[in-house]
């Protein structure tokens, strides 16, 4: 009797998801995997189009704002392989549900804040409650869908949430500002969160894939700390300069750590991330693809909407419904490149295209002017950006989880969504630094006084980021042809219940 055999045996008693069987519910489990993947995404920047609203409510200054934002992206990006691990270590399922629990919680206290302390410890714990959810989430998603055809369509539903869900936070973010109160921002979360409980207390089955395995402490000692300082160290980049003492010695701190990390898990029994995870090469294409897309997503985001608002007059609620036809565009271009042109023409033709698409779209999105209209000089160019873009996220992140041990997916998922975040973090800084700059040198040497001249250089700042988005889009281009193999992806039938694709 063969391996695969004596373990399908074993597990007769499983759900069909643990048996490697399609499950019967599985699209409802999808549909409940989807409405927590929202929450946790929408989180990113729903609360960005209600920071003004909280910051005059609560009263706290202009340097702290940041930390509103910043408390979310240190907790969930230093937390994400821990909570990966536990998923693999004690069960999805469990995880899962205590994820969504705790991120409902700590969106209550958010929303309840009385003061600045209160609301950045409500966001840190939804950033570390998120960081449970998110791998659990996806890794769900990749032992529930078993047929290669299924599972493609599936993954294209995730991915599109997953790069239009930042989209989706401002329009949302800008209904329930301008409805109601900044505080429905957070407390909107217990509402999803009731949903998605219920469908996963309901639905999913359980089972520890490494159950046999220990926690590698050391490794998650080292890898969060290396993670905190990454990104922390990108958040004092954009608060205060790169010059700054701090800046440096965070961003050194965690390459040293993570450096440390990887050393150690060469070594460790029981690896947090074992390196055979890393080493393939089309996942690790798909990891920078991930990374790559989340810095440069951040241009479009955060400056396109200073310029709907600031510069074309668009209200919080006008501004979201304006991204929309972004979202649509990236929908149709998930479903297109994970279930038609990946298995027919493989990653390598599909994904560096996906980025060239994106990079003539970011590129031409830097044509905008003080005069400019949304019709002729957004619209067009979020539909190209957006296309271009659901054909890199969705696809990369199939490619990613694919293949892996089942034992590994809760981390496999795990070090996808620390990618994504590190990656925000990059832009953030990145994009921040220099758009202030290009105001600044434009500024330099004009009558500052002149609200066109002001005005002029606010478009400076939008243009010079739009630009750097397109040259890492484009680098994306260029590194995702060189390291993706040819051919079109193979089933691997020793990977169950995990397809390879």
């Amino acid at each position: 009797m063969s391996q695969k055999t004596l373990a399908e045996s074993s597990r007769a008693g499983a759900p069909a998801t643990e048996r490697g069987e399609a499950s019967p519910r599985r699209w409802w489990i999808l549909a409940v995997i989807a409405i927590a993947q929202l929450m946790v995404v929408l989180d990113a920047t729903i609360v960005n189009i209600a920071l003004p609203s909280a910051q005059s409510d609560l009263g706290f200054s202009d340097g702290s704002r940041q930390w509103i934002v910043t408390a979310y992206a240190l907790a969930f990006a230093s937390l994400l392989l821990l909570g990966g691990r536990i998923a693999d270590l004690f069960g999805r399922k469990p995880a899962f549900l205590v994820g969504v629990v705790g991120f409902a919680l700590a969106s209550a206290l958010g929303g309840a804040a009385n003061g600045f302390t209160m609301l950045v410890v409500a966001r840190a714990l939804q950033g570390a409650f998120g960081a449970l959810l998110a791998p659990a989430a996806l890794s769900l998603l990749n032992t529930t869908f078993t047929d290669a055809r299924e599972r493609a369509r599936a993954f294209s539903v995730y991915g599109a949430i997953a790069g239009a869900g930042g989209a989706v936070g401002l329009l949302l973010g800008g209904v329930l500002t301008d409805a109601l109160d900044w505080r429905w921002t957070l407390y909107v979360n217990v509402a999803i969160a009731v949903v998605a409980f219920a469908g996963g207390w309901i639905l999913l089955g359980n089972h520890r894939d490494a159950a046999d395995a220990k926690l590698d402490v050391p490794g998650t000692v080292l890898v969060a700390s290396g993670l905190f300082s990454l990104v922390y160290g990108f958040s004092n980049a954009e608060s205060h300069d790169w010059g700054s003492p701090l800046t440096w010695g965070f961003l050194i701190a965690g390459g040293l750590l993570l450096t440390a990390f990887a050393w150690w898990q060469t070594r460790a029994a029981h690896p947090l991330l074992p390196l055979r995870i890393l080493l393939d090469r089309d996942r690790a294409a798909s990891f920078l693809a991930v990374l790559i897309t989340g810095a440069g997503m951040f241009g479009v985001f955060l400056f396109l909407t200073y310029y709907l608002q600031l510069n074309l007059g668009f209200s919080p609620t006008k501004t979201g419904v304006a991204f929309l036809p972004m979202v649509g565009a990236l929908m149709v271009a998930a479903q297109l490149g994970t279930t038609v042109l990946v298995p027919r023409l493989g990653p390598k033709a599909v994904i560096p295209l996906g980025f060239a698409i994106a990079t003539a779209g970011m590129a031409w999105l830097t044509g905008i002017g003080v005069g400019s209209h949304y019709v002729s000089a957004v619209l067009p160019q979020l539909v190209v950006i957006g296309f271009g873009l659901g054909l890199v996220m969705p696809p990369a992140m199939q490619l990613a989880t694919g293949g892996v041990a089942a034992e590994d997916a809760g981390v496999a998922s795990a070090t996808v969504n620390a990618m994504q975040q590190v990656g925000g973090s990059i832009g953030t800084a990145l994009l921040n630094t220099l758009a202030a700059s290009a105001a600044t040198d434009y500024l330099a040497g004009r009558d500052a006084t002149s609200e066109l001249v002001r005005a002029r250089a606010t478009i400076e700042s939008y243009t010079t980021a739009f630009w750097w988005s397109a040259v890492l889009f484009g680098a994306g281009a260029v590194i995702a042809f060189l390291l993706y193999r040819r051919g079109v992806p193979k089933q691997d039938a020793n990977a169950a219940p995990v397809v390879h694709m």
